[in-house]
């Protein structure tokens, strides 16, 4: 993530920052694509999501710890958001027959959305 969280308004101290994964990243409303990596191993966002754009719906609180390096036993306790993103039926399935107002929702770890 290359995006710098926005500075707190904190008196008497103006240039307060958000701590590293304090600050939600993304917000309602955002668009966002599900990054496109394919590492080995075992990963809890779907092959079928990811590179696919969607919109974030909501974000989730309160942070979480990232589950994913949880598992492998690589997380020294940092947290972060995931968020609630819709993404079309028809963005994820070429084709697809049904409804075009027809929608995914599913809640994604930060680390895997970047901005669309």
């Amino acid at each position: 993530m290359t995006n710098v969280p926005p500075l707190r308004s904190i008196a008497p101290f103006p240039e307060a920052r958000w701590a590293d994964g304090e600050a939600a990243v993304f917000k309602s409303g955002d668009a966002v694509r599900v990054a496109a990596r394919f590492p080995i191993g075992h990963y809890r966002v779907p092959r079928y999501i990811r590179g696919r754009k969607g919109v974030v719906e909501s974000v989730i609180e309160p942070r979480a710890l990232n589950n994913e390096e949880e598992g492998f036993g690589r997380n020294a306790g940092g947290k972060r958001h995931y968020y609630r993103v819709t993404l079309s039926m028809t963005e994820l399935w070429p084709g697809y027959a049904g409804s075009p107002l027809d929608k995914l929702k599913i809640e994604i770890f930060e680390t895997w959305l970047e901005r669309a």
